[in-house]
């Protein structure tokens, strides 16, 4: 991002209206489409017309749950276009395409020295916000007010040549990336990927580039399909003896890594099981606390190590970000053939239900207002 050197006037859209259409989170189960007003921005912040946002997981399972205080507007993966920048705004203008982060860290504190960025303070802090309640991200709405710290480290422009849809996958790729570079996976390793979901998709075409064997499992052949068009082509039916699979694979010993991509605990014990001794074991979809029995003398005999992975890391950003871009230019990345459903923001409780409750042949659910 450019720096500062003389302090840029607020910018105005004067075709931004006064209210805007949002799926507002009123409690459990509860998602109504309704009018709420345009957030204003003020000093070093934009306001972003949001062309696309994919429903995560996460969206999910705060509003099936209750976890979250109501009202407030969900929806974090987005891209869309600059209406409005705010004083001392630098390197961004009205119509300029844009991908934002919803969580940036400070970078200062024991954590961000630590690289461990999803425990530090300010990235805890939601900076975008459709301002209704609590920010939340606020990409099931029209507009969003992006604060002035994302404005800074976590704005990215998008070039005239990638589609919002692909730009909305920035945020999702760099959350299953950090968790592939945490695994530091070699290149004569066996990965377990458990679920093909989009997320699961990710996780193992990400885990394929780095020259991994990658075996994939989940119940349903349609799933199976789409993530052969990523090169996964080592499928296994979840219904089947995935261990058994598994050792078969790798002369009996087991994979040497297990990613959990589905948030059923029940799961965490069979990723044990399909790992060899030494392996280890890393849960991706495990956002929500509970119990989750597992076998001690599997982490302390056997040496099995179980870790978990959770949400970005400004680390690995532009390398991600380039991954987005240039995956999309070559063809060896499109992210856009995993939508398959897309919803307007007058439909948008249709699209979570669905997003709710996938069918064989639901992936990614986008919201377009």
């Amino acid at each position: 991002m450019s720096t500062a050197v003389t302090e840029a006037p607020l910018t105005i859209d004067t075709h931004v209206p006064q209210t805007q259409r949002a799926a507002v989170y009123h409690g459990v189960n509860d998602v109504r489409v309704e009018t709420v007003p345009v957030p204003e921005i003020g000093p070093g912040e934009v306001l972003l017309r949001i062309h696309s946002c994919g429903i995560c997981g996460t969206d999910l399972k705060k509003i099936h749950t209750g976890s979250h205080s109501a009202p407030r507007i969900f929806g974090h993966e987005m891209a869309g276009t600059i209406v409005r920048t705010g004083e001392g705004v630098q390197g961004f203008a009205v119509g300029d395409r844009a991908m934002s982060f919803h969580h940036i860290p400070c970078g200062e504190c024991y954590y961000c020295r630590k690289r461990t960025y999803a425990q530090c303070e300010t990235y805890k802090k939601v900076g975008a916000t459709a301002g209704f309640g609590e920010p939340s991200g606020g990409g099931f709405a029209e507009y969003i007010r992006v604060m002035d710290w994302i404005v800074e480290r976590g704005l990215i422009p998008i070039p005239e040549d990638i589609p919002f849809e692909q730009a909305a996958w920035i945020e999702p790729v760099n959350t299953c990336f950090k968790a592939i570079e945490l695994l530091q996976l070699q290149s004569d390793e066996t990965v377990l990927v458990i679920g093909q979901g989009p997320i699961g998709i990710l996780l193992a075409a990400l885990a394929r580039r780095k020259c991994a064997t990658v075996l994939t499992s989940d119940l349903y052949p349609e799933r199976h399909a789409i993530a052969a068009t990523y090169g996964l082509d080592r499928p296994l039916h979840a219904s089947a003896d995935v261990v058994a699979e598994c050792k078969a694979a790798t002369d009996g010993r087991g994979a040497d890594v297990a990613l959990l991509a589905v948030g059923v605990d029940a799961l965490i014990a069979l990723a044990m099981k399909a790992v060899r001794p030494g392996g280890r074991v890393c849960l991706f979809a495990q956002t929500q606390h509970g119990e989750a029995p597992f076998d001690p003398a599997a982490v302390c005999m056997d040496e099995k190590t179980l870790m978990g992975s959770y949400s970005s890391s400004v680390d690995i950003q532009d390398e991600a970000i380039q991954l987005v871009f240039e995956g999309y230019r070559d063809g060896s990345f499109d992210l856009t053939r995993l939508i398959s459903h897309r919803f307007s923001l007058e439909d948008a409780v249709e699209g979570i239900e669905l997003a709710s409750h996938p069918a064989p042949d639901s992936m990614k659910i986008v919201i377009q207002p």
